[in-house]
């Protein structure tokens, strides 16, 4: 995966955390679809939280010029999708991520949350 989308998923990973998101999943789909290099899969408590994950999310890479080619789903809070191009980001509340169960669907995926995570991003 390129340098430059590996640094954006590290600040993703650290935003989504920074408002509390939990069973955070990053999933290297690069050789899986056509779709996106990476999917990132979070749960949220409430709407709310869903709306502020998004919102750090979005204030965090647009600092940096980066900008969502579409969301969805930011009203209702329950699924919020936001596309990047290069990857894609599920914010759920457990119930819905439970029923739609992404992990499966994407499941023999390398899984890159560890990596994300093993180094600070300024």
């Amino acid at each position: 995966m390129d340098a430059e989308i590996w640094a954006r998923l590290q600040q993703v990973v650290a935003a989504m955390e920074a408002k509390k998101a939990f069973h955070l999943l990053a999933l290297d789909v690069s050789g899986k679809t056509s779709i996106a290099d990476a999917f990132v899969i979070c749960s949220v408590a409430s709407p709310r939280q869903a709306q502020a994950v998004a919102d750090e999310v979005d204030r965090t890479l647009s600092q940096r010029g980066v900008h969502a080619l579409s969301v969805e789903g930011y009203t209702l809070g329950t699924w919020i999708l936001m596309d990047y191009g290069d990857f894609v980001l599920h914010i759920f509340q457990e119930e819905r991520r439970e029923y739609y169960a992404l992990e499966r669907l994407w499941g023999d995926a390398p899984d890159i949350t560890g990596a994300l995570r093993a180094v600070a991003v300024p």
